[in-house]
């Protein structure tokens, strides 16, 4: 029923005729309802769809594992989550089940398989986790056998606002230059042919957590040393620190500088070098419908080098799409220290004539320009295209010495590149996924004939299901293409294309008990990733682990 205007009218000056009559004196209204009635219609607000926007992942300076031929280790742990709590209850102290874990197995190849973690090691104001880990295996060519070892330690201290982090990695990686060539005679005979990395790394920093929200500085110092040794006396001492600061004008604007050295020191028996690298890169960052950043980077590098580094990106959503197109100019400088060239190649000739031919120990600079398109469908797949232009200055490659295939020297080629990315996956919840990437590079103007043993072409694909209960399984193929060397008549020739598939199954037998089985190459491919050094071939491994 509507009300019509002359009854609201009527309300309206009685009300106000009664309000002037109490102002002399009082008077007893008669009782009364009023009844107003209005159609009404709910609406709910639509909640704001966030809008994703990729970005390049930070550069990865995690050391990986120096072999080439020993499968990725996947660790599978189950988590049950606690029920919910009204925040009003405090913290709470709800302890995840079975913190700690050991993990031991054996298989062909002679191979011996430990890994524990333990991350019950808590209080209060702190955080603690260690993990263990060893993988040795014997091949069924002389020499051809590895040992890789580690310990990786994190904590975290809270005092007040402050989060203190600490991490301290210990790792030893043993190696044999077993590689040769069956039409040459083996020299040195009666050489010792061990390669034996060893590193202690020690790394801090702090975050400041009532910088969050509305402040408007944010910053993260971090900071790290480390030791590294290897064959021949050598040594190689880094210290590092870096230390981004943000100062927000606004929600969409903020200035961004970013400061950071890498001083490091190579020596070895028969020569020494430093090695220092120095950078600060003021810029902006913006936040909307088109956003991105724009740093420009000033460093000084080895032998008071000076380089200039852009690192200039935008993203836009494209309106009505799921599609994200992004775009822009990148620079970088890499130190080719000892540490990284032995962890691409741990098979190097290590004293420093013999590996650095030539001008010695060279950086190398990196420009990359791109273009990327990201999108979905629905709410289970995802895919990116990437196209990019890349040149490199002093790009660290390998060959062999020539007189002895075991060994391989730096050659540094000045080269320009064309490269396509393409990759999709495909997640259906917590039951299976599947994913698959590919990566092709069309080299051009080197110094060199070919960009030596680097593969121009690099296919990966996994899959990974939970078919029955308690029983995770996962797959992989991988293949390598188009990398070149020199044969021993000194002609340049391709490599065969590397091709390994692999697995992994775990199977929970009881609350704490799981049983596992890795296997990889398996098609026992006697394939070459690097010149002369055949793999393994078919190695499988399995065992127990226990939850505690």
């Amino acid at each position: 029923m509507r009300v019509r205007p002359f009854i609201i009218l009527a309300v309206s000056l009685a009300t106000a005729h009664n309000a002037m009559g109490q102002q002399h004196a009082d008077t007893v209204l008669k009782g009364s309802t009023i009844e107003v009635i209005q159609s009404y219609k709910p609406q709910v607000r639509k909640a704001p769809k966030p809008e994703w926007v990729p970005q390049i992942p930070p550069a990865d300076t995690s050391r990986p594992i120096l072999n080439y031929d020993v499968p990725q280790q996947t660790l599978y742990y189950t988590y049950k989550s606690g029920a919910l709590r009204p925040l009003a209850l405090g913290k709470d102290s709800l302890m995840i089940p079975y913190p700690n874990y050991i993990k031991a197995g054996g298989g062909n190849l002679s191979t011996l398989y430990f890994d524990a973690g333990i991350g019950s090691l808590k209080g209060k104001n702190y955080e603690t986790s260690i993990h263990l880990h060893h993988l040795s295996q014997k091949g069924n060519i002389d020499k051809q056998q590895s040992a890789i070892s580690g310990l990786e330690a994190t904590g975290v201290l809270h005092a007040g606002s402050y989060e203190w982090k600490g991490r301290l990695d210990v790792e030893r990686n043993q190696y044999f230059f077993y590689g040769m060539d069956e039409h040459l005679p083996v020299y040195p005979s009666t050489a010792d042919l061990k390669q034996t990395f060893t590193t202690v790394r020690v790394a801090a920093d702090m975050v400041n957590k009532a910088q969050f929200g509305e402040r408007k500085i944010i910053y993260y110092p971090t900071v790290d040393a480390s030791l590294y040794n290897g064959r021949f006396n050598a040594s190689e001492t880094h210290f590092g620190f870096s230390v981004p600061l943000y100062f927000r004008l606004d929600s969409a604007l903020t200035l961004v500088t970013v400061a950071s050295a890498s001083l490091n020191h190579l020596k070895m028996s028969d020569s020494a070098t430093g090695n220092n690298l120095a950078t600060i890169m003021p810029g902006i960052q913006l936040e909307g419908k088109v956003s991105g950043r724009a740093l420009i980077g000033f460093a000084l590098g080895k032998g008071g080098k000076f380089n200039v580094l852009p690192e200039i990106v935008a993203n836009y959503k494209i309106p009505s799409t799921v599609l994200t197109l992004s775009g822009g100019w990148m620079a970088g400088v890499r130190q080719n220290t000892y540490e990284q060239l032995t962890t691409e190649n741990p098979y190097l000739y290590t004293t420093y004539r013999k590996l650095f031919s030539g001008n010695g120990l060279r950086q190398n600079r990196r420009d990359e320009l791109f273009a990327s398109l990201a999108g979905s469908q629905g709410n289970h797949f995802t895919y990116l295209v990437k196209a990019s232009w890349l040149n490199y200055t002093n790009l660290a490659t390998y060959l062999d010495t020539g007189v002895n295939p075991k060994f391989f020297n730096v050659i540094y080629n000045d080269v320009s590149a064309i490269s396509l990315h393409a990759a999709a996956r495909y997640t259906q919840a917590t039951k299976w996924s599947a994913g698959v990437s590919a990566d092709f590079y069309k080299y051009y103007q080197g110094t060199q004939a070919y960009v030596w043993q680097q593969p121009t072409l690099n296919i990966r694909g996994d899959f990974s299901i939970n078919p029955i209960k308690d029983l995770t399984v996962s797959a992989y193929v991988a293949v390598l293409g188009g990398m070149y060397t020199i044969n021993y008549l000194g002609k340049p020739v391709m490599m065969t294309p590397v091709t390994d598939i692999g697995g992994y199954a775990e199977y929970r037998l009881g609350g704490r008990l799981n049983v596992f089985l890795q296997a990889s190459n398996l098609l026992n491919s006697k394939y070459e990733r690097w010149n002369y050094y055949q793999s393994y071939g078919l190695n499988v491994y399995g065992g127990l682990r226990l939850k505690f």
